[in-house]
């Protein structure tokens, strides 16, 4: 009997036929913290006297309040960077980026196995690693230990085929999904997405996915290893990192879910919860206090490029705000390079350096009482961006900037369905010519 992408990854990692229920002990590759779970793994390892770190990468990330607003989280930034000088531990500083892109841009690899004290440490599956968020003091021995213990998850396969229409990404999909298992519909579960839509998509657009699958409580969001992957590597200069990490073919799957992608339209997830989601046609007239793009699940370049093509020689509605936050350095450098921050400049947005920016709502950004945001975030829970009394509402790239312009939540398809309309128009005078 074959094996889905989680059997085959923690059988090579733990030296076991490691099947769906089995508990494992594996070789842990990456162990990660961010700013706000890491004072506390920290704190768990100093009281046991553990002063070294010894899985094969362990990366402590400053992304989440960076730079710091307050004392109280500089002084644990203080204690992030002591520690990592201390103890052989890598440090991604303030500008660095957000830790899922990091992670997957510059340390997570096929086939391995990836811990970090952040749910949506899950990103890193789209490369073929089984890539998982734990609580502070799990990840904290994984670190000191360089293994750590898993219960081999069942898998719900996700086959998708067509084509999206025009003005409809990833982001709608991975919604569209949730909203059909619901918050709590796969957890636990290995979420493995496959099918030709997943084979044609993007790096960029993968990641999306398998960010999000946390949503609907996977432990892990997975796709398998591929040409796609291979191209993506070496452009980050790491071919040497690549191999395939395929599911066998015969492999046994508890649940296959399949979805025609064609039919999918842009999706709006409603507070307070990710799985509220509704089709842009059913949102109706919501107005706007702010529009947020970027975050670890569509801050890459691929999501600024779109939001920017929408934004390019227009302006943002009056009374809405704009805030962009590249996830990376190497975001924020190509987005200079190209003039897309300029595009976003000049159409009224204010740009954060790399980081988390607005998304956790422990500093700037932070919503005022009853003010809405249509954000391209994973979350949307009551209180999220820094104020109970706020409303956060998801969508792709592409919604956001559409509605930063029109000031209320707004189908991208408009503007697409006109771009292309004005496209063949010209053609046709031309060919009248």
């Amino acid at each position: 009997m074959g094996k889905t992408l989680a059997e085959k990854i923690l059988s090579e990692k733990s030296g076991q036929n490691a099947r769906a229920g089995d508990i494992v002990i594996a070789r842990v590759d990456v162990a990660a913290f961010q700013d706000g779970t890491g004072p506390l793994g920290v704190r768990q390892l100093q009281k046991m006297k553990i002063n070294k770190v010894r899985a094969e990468k362990s990366i402590f990330f400053i992304d989440h309040a960076a730079p710091s607003p307050r004392r109280e989280l500089s002084n644990d930034h203080m204690l992030l960077r002591e520690f990592s000088a201390k103890a052989g531990a890598i440090l991604s500083d303030v500008g660095d980026g957000v830790i899922h892109q990091c992670l997957v841009e510059t340390y997570a690899k096929p086939g391995d196995v990836v811990i970090g004290g952040d749910s949506h440490t899950c990103t890193s599956g789209a490369l073929g690693a089984f890539a998982t968020g734990m609580g502070s003091t799990d990840v904290a021995i994984g670190m000191a230990m360089g293994k750590s213990w898993f219960k081999v998850p069942q898998t719900y396969r996700i086959d998708v085929t067509g084509a999206f229409q025009p003005g409809v990404y990833s982001k709608d999909l991975i919604l569209y999904l949730i909203g059909m298992l619901g918050a709590d519909g796969a957890t636990y579960k290995a979420l493995e997405f496959g099918g030709s839509t997943i084979d044609n998509m993007s790096m960029a657009s993968r990641f999306v996915l398998s960010n999000m699958a946390v949503e609907a409580g996977a432990k892990v969001g997975l796709i398998a290893s591929d040409t796609t992957t291979r191209d993506y590597l070496k452009a980050q200069g790491r071919a040497a990192d690549w191999r395939p990490v395929v599911p066998d073919k015969d492999a046994q799957y508890e649940k296959v879910i399949t979805i025609d992608a064609s039919r999918i339209v842009p999706q709006v997830a409603f507070p307070h919860t990710v799985d509220n989601t509704r089709p842009i046609d059913k949102v109706g007239r919501i107005k706007v206090a702010q529009a947020f793009i970027g975050t670890c699940t569509n801050g890459r370049l691929e999501d600024l490029e779109i939001a920017s093509q929408i934004l390019k020689g227009k302006k943002r509605a009056a009374h809405t705000r704009l805030i962009v936050c590249p996830a990376s350095r190497d975001v924020y450098l190509e987005s200079l390079r190209t003039g897309v921050l300029e595009t976003f400049v000049r159409a009224g947005a204010s740009i954060m350096g790399p980081g988390c920016g607005p998304c956790v709502g422990v500093h700037e950004g932070v919503l005022g009482d009853g003010e809405a945001c249509v954000s391209t975030a994973n979350r949307n829970f009551k209180g999220r961006m820094g104020n109970p009394d706020s409303f956060i509402y998801l969508a792709s790239p592409a919604t956001v900037a559409y509605s930063a312009i029109k000031g209320a939540i707004s189908d991208p398809r408009e503007v697409m369905q006109r771009t292309r309309s004005t496209h063949q128009e010209k053609n046709r005078r031309s060919e009248f010519v």
